[in-house]
């Protein structure tokens, strides 16, 4: 079982450590891309203290395939405004980062038993460059996403996340976005969080800090309050990746936990080298 920490204990940063930390960030609106939110101001905290990568692979909710695993391999991805309806800052964003198509093919390969491919259409969704504009605001660190499988079930993206964990000892920072809890179908602006979202966010935060990884990844067992927590799981797979690439020797700090909206979990969370 691991003890959790908080933001505040990373504030000095990570320590000396070759093996770079994993990160799930809940990201919600992509109103937070752009306000001074508790979000935001958490995730400019996080990026003062994570230390400098080579390269960021990012796990995104926003993109979805099915029977395949892309890769993108793009030298420069652009910035995607995958959303409708905000106001015009919002689809002026841009995130110029530079992708790393060497290790975006390297990847490519590491992931063909996961048939992994690579693709140049893609870029950068609202669910990597809204977070990644706070972690890194230089847009200096070249990044790349992978897909999730959505023909899958839960426990092959802990699969996943075991096959990219070697990457984090070639200093390579994996991010994943998404939310804990992602019901908008039950959105409210004026509701307490609805129950099934917070006896949701508990128990996976039980199971994730007593590294029951399996029990994350168990549709059955999770029963009906997956459904109600996810009537669909794209948001739910990016937080399997990060667990899935992490082992007993990281320590977990977990950050921003609360429900927003009554339905949508900001938590997130960090495995670092303890």
């Amino acid at each position: 079982m691991l003890t959790p920490r908080t933001l505040d204990d990373l504030k000095d940063g990570f320590g000396p450590s070759d093996r770079m930390p994993l990160v799930f960030l809940g990201h919600g609106s992509p109103m937070n891309a752009i306000e001074d939110t508790p979000y935001s101001r958490a995730w400019s905290d996080l990026g003062a203290a994570l230390p400098r990568p080579k390269a960021i692979l990012v796990v995104s909710a926003h993109w979805m395939t099915r029977g395949t695993t892309l890769v993108d391999v793009s030298e420069m991805p652009r910035t995607i405004h995958d959303f409708y309806g905000f106001p015009d800052a919002l689809y002026a964003e841009n995130y110029p980062a530079h992708g790393q198509p060497e290790l975006a093919r390297e990847v490519v390969s590491l992931l063909a038993s996961h048939h992994g491919e690579g693709d140049d259409t893609w870029g950068l969704d609202h669910g990597a460059w809204s977070v990644l504009k706070f972690l890194y605001p230089e847009a200096d660190v070249p990044v790349f996403q992978v897909s999730i499988d959505m023909s899958r079930d839960l426990d092959y993206q802990l699969e996943i996340g075991r096959t990219l964990s070697q990457l984090r000892d070639r200093g390579v920072l994996i991010l994943g976005s998404g939310n804990v809890v992602h019901n908008l179908r039950a959105m409210s602006y004026a509701g307490k969080p609805h129950d099934f979202a917070l006896a949701f966010d508990q128990l996976f935060t039980d199971r994730l800090t007593d590294r029951d990884f399996a029990a994350l990844g168990n549709r059955a067992g999770l029963g009906s309050l997956l459904q109600m927590a996810h009537p669909t799981v794209d948001h739910y797979l990016p937080a399997l990746t990060i667990a899935g690439a992490s082992d007993v020797r990281d320590d977990l700090t977990f950050m921003t936990d609360s429900i927003d909206l009554a339905s949508v979990s900001m938590r997130s969370f960090v495995f670092h080298a303890a």
